[in-house]
């Protein structure tokens, strides 16, 4: 744990010098002037000002050289402290007392071993300054207190902001996550069916025109739909675009994958239970799961005649089970690729589960339970 404190580089993009850091300098210096004027020994004058101007000089390099600016700051106060034991008949100025913002400064914005050296010089600089005015023992413990006070402080604000930070790239994470999968489940899905259907029109060329000419006109309208659906997606994204409130399709929409056999692969789809009171978004996921598992099947099913999807639902639950007569696959070559991690991602997220794998009677089944009503969280 030490060795990963001692390693930690400085937090990034410290901010820059704005004007309320030369007021603060301007203010300590102008009142380490009035309070020399005000006082009755002014014998080491032009020494105490000079320390004064010094520190509050080092608080403008606070963020981006913190151990250099408290190396110095604190440097020029210990040689003057040492100077008052040893020859100097001189008291302290109290306008030094911006020295307490670099502790919270250099456990703010330094590195690990730009903190520990820092702190080191801190705490060689205040035995020596409670030697060079006499202090009572509660006097020790509140000056002790009050720098490393400030160095807590920094390092907590540190700590804060860097949790947050994580906290937001979490959150981009989760957001880039969703966009890739509706791209896959949607987008991805009908450009699967474009090629399909262009594959069965290019098989159909030639014996049957007819057939060809309708297969191209499919292809056609899967493309205007498929278009359609990238802009909105991307309008959605755009600032000041309001997303596209319209239902998404359901367990309703399931029907619409049927399809019989021939040259591309037949789908039979069966639906029993009251699908019509399964919560929409339950009801978008199991449509974008059995059409991510027709287009696996249909890409990876070899010799495959026939896909069956079967969704039932009862009372709590709703299970899916989309089940191809292909060649029997093992567990290792499965499709690869984000079509399951999406599927289980879009189950796991609304409470379910999701199994995808070789079924004992050949074939591949992807098999799907989720609850029947989302609980808000």
């Amino acid at each position: 744990m030490l060795g990963a404190l001692w390693a930690e580089p400085r937090p990034a993009d410290p901010p820059a010098r704005v004007w309320r850091d030369w007021a603060l300098v301007a203010v300590l210096v102008a009142g380490s002037f009035v309070e020399m004027l005000l006082r009755d020994d002014r014998a080491w004058a032009p020494l105490l000002v000079s320390v004064s101007v010094v520190v509050a000089a080092c608080l403008l390099w606070r963020r981006t050289r913190p151990l250099a600016a408290v190396t110095v700051a604190f440097g020029a106060v210990l040689a003057f402290d040492v100077a008052r034991i040893v020859a100097v008949d001189a008291t302290g100025l109290q306008s030094i007392a911006g020295l307490l913002v670099l502790p919270y400064a250099l456990l703010r914005w330094g590195a690990g071993r730009e903190a520990a050296l820092g702190l080191g010089i801190i705490l060689i600089w205040l035995p020596v300054t409670l030697i060079a005015v006499p202090t009572t023992p509660a006097e020790i413990v509140g000056g002790y207190g009050l720098f490393l006070f400030s160095a807590a402080l920094g390092a907590a604000v540190r700590y804060r902001t860097r949790s947050h930070d994580r906290e937001i790239e979490q959150v981009r994470l989760r957001q880039r996550n969703e966009l890739a999968r509706e791209l896959h489940d949607t987008v991805g899905h009908r450009v699967s069916a474009i090629a399909v259907q262009a594959q069965a029109g290019r098989a159909l060329s030639a014996a049957d025109p007819k057939r060809a000419l309708a297969t191209l006109v499919t292809i056609e309208e899967e493309a205007s739909r498929t278009l359609k659906e990238m802009r909105a997606l991307v309008g959605v994204l755009r600032d000041g675009t309001e997303a596209d409130l319209a239902p998404r399709r359901g367990v309703a929409d399931i029907e619409r994958l049927a399809r019989p056999g021939g040259e591309v692969l037949g789908v039979r789809v069966q639906v029993s239970g009251d699908v019509d009171a399964v919560d929409p978004a339950v009801s978008t996921a199991l449509y974008l799961i059995a059409a991510e598992a027709v287009t696996n099947a249909t890409r990876h099913a070899a010799g495959a005649t026939q896909v069956t999807i079967d969704v039932a639902a009862s009372r709590g639950q709703v299970r899916l089970r989309v089940h191809d007569d292909g060649a029997a696959r093992t567990a290792g070559s499965a499709p690869a690729g984000f079509g399951l991690r999406g599927m289980a991602e879009r189950a796991s997220l609304l409470g379910g589960t999701l199994q995808a794998g070789p079924d004992p009677d050949g074939g591949w089944s992807v098999d799907a339970s989720l609850p029947h009503t989302v609980r808000a969280s």
